[in-house]
């Protein structure tokens, strides 16, 4: 791996909007940035020589193909050695992509969201035949849950968990041979999440902002919503219509009755107005019309804690998208976001769809599921890269925006 010395990385073309303008951002110091912590100057140029490949040799981006396109020769040993073996952590680099694109663009709140990796064999890291809620289907996979920076701008996932199937518990020769840390264990969703969102606060310094996240699939939404409220943190969680709840006194054949999510909806429904919401939909750039109710909820685990068995429930709120003239709501949230400011928080549960959108591009240009190893160091160091490459393009896009609006092109 030592002889990195011996070359510099090539530079390509530098991409400009037309003949006159100046150059829009510089990969390499784009990359001195996020690899300023590496101790090791050849760590550093193997990250950039990654990055590029990432971002600019087409089709599958294998460690053959990224060293004969971005260095004119075979490197394959270097580069599986950077990204598998090699032992630089990947939560500095995450920290440092996070800021930067803190900087790039106005993130309004954070999305966590699934990433499935279709495996055919048994051996890499994390690999079992399980259910995966995004696909709605059970197959041979990794799972994952990233967090992204999402706005109008778009969206860049900047933190990773890989979530480990409970079979990877208990077999030590799979362990062993993935390299699983003694730590990482079979763990609930939540957990996972609470702990991305520790990592970008306290360890990163980032702004708090609103948590977004998908949770129909799970079958208790309580620990994550009170992981967040401990923190401080506004959410909008969207949940099954079959999420169990206390029903009111009105709708309930007695007191303190359970229901679920579709039955309060019901209720609230015959006894309050819904309210009119228009709102620019920051994806497809149109005005958007829909009716909503809002409904203080209480979560069967809330009513225990009211009984004494805990402290006392935050206020939570039901949000359901219910147009007039469908038999019932097409969306449910749990959200603590101020009812009164509906204008505001509605378009918020759009910015999930700019997570998404950014998933499926790094999939398609910038190889994330492209990684060939089967360690747990491996996959976290490649994940953390194509994240790189995506947060280059974004970037590169904001700056070329700039440069457009400042000079009236």
């Amino acid at each position: 791996m030592n002889d990195l010395a011996t070359f510099t990385v090539p530079r390509p073309p530098v991409r400009t909007l037309r003949a006159a303008s100046a150059p829009t951002v510089d990969l390499p110091a784009y990359c001195g940035d996020l690899f300023g912590a590496f101790t090791r100057a050849d760590q550093r140029r193997w990250g950039e020589v990654y990055v590029r490949g990432l971002l600019d040799v087409p089709g599958r981006k294998t460690p053959a193909r990224i060293s004969e396109q971005v260095l004119g020769h075979r490197a394959v040993q270097q580069i599986q050695q950077f990204v598998n073996q090699s032992p630089w952590a990947s939560g500095p680099v995450r920290g440092q992509l996070a800021r930067q694109m803190a900087r790039a663009f106005r993130a309004e709140a954070w999305s966590v969201d699934e990433v499935v990796f279709i495996k055919n064999g048994d051996r890499s890291v994390g690999v079992a035949r399980q259910y995966a809620a995004s696909q709605e289907r059970t197959v041979n996979c990794q799972l994952a849950l990233a967090a992204s920076l999402v706005g109008h701008a778009g969206g860049v996932p900047v933190n990773w968990r890989l979530v480990l199937p409970a079979r990877w518990d208990r077999d030590e020769r799979l362990r062993g041979a993935a390299h699983v840390p003694d730590e990482e264990r079979c763990r609930p969703r939540w957990r996972y999440v609470l702990e991305a969102i520790d990592e970008m606060l306290d360890d990163w310094s980032l702004e708090p902002l609103p948590v977004l996240a998908d949770w129909r699939c799970e079958n208790d939404v309580d620990p994550l919503l009170r992981g967040l409220e401990a923190r401080g943190l506004g959410y909008l969680v969207q949940v099954s219509p079959h999420t169990p709840v206390m029903l009111p006194r009105q709708c309930a054949t007695m007191p303190g009755a359970r229901g679920t999510m579709s039955e309060l909806a019901a209720h609230a429904a015959r006894h309050g107005e819904r309210t009119s919401v228009a709102w620019h939909d920051p994806v497809t750039e149109r005005m958007r019309q829909s009716e909503f109710l809002t409904v203080p909820v209480l979560l069967r685990s809330d009513q225990d804690r009211r009984l004494g068995s805990g402290p006392a429930p935050r206020p939570r709120l039901l949000l359901a998208d219910w147009p007039y003239g469908r038999p019932q709501p097409r969306a449910y949230w749990l959200t603590n976001l101020p009812a009164r400011r509906l204008a505001e928080t509605v378009p918020l549960a759009q910015l999930r769809r700019f997570a998404e959108e950014a998933l499926g591009r790094m999939h398609e240009e910038f190889g994330l599921g492209d990684f060939e190893g089967r360690s747990f160091r491996g996959w976290h160091h490649h994940v953390t890269l194509s994240s790189a490459a995506l947060g280059f393009d974004m970037v590169r896009q904001q700056a070329d925006e700039r440069m457009l609006s400042e000079t009236g092109v």
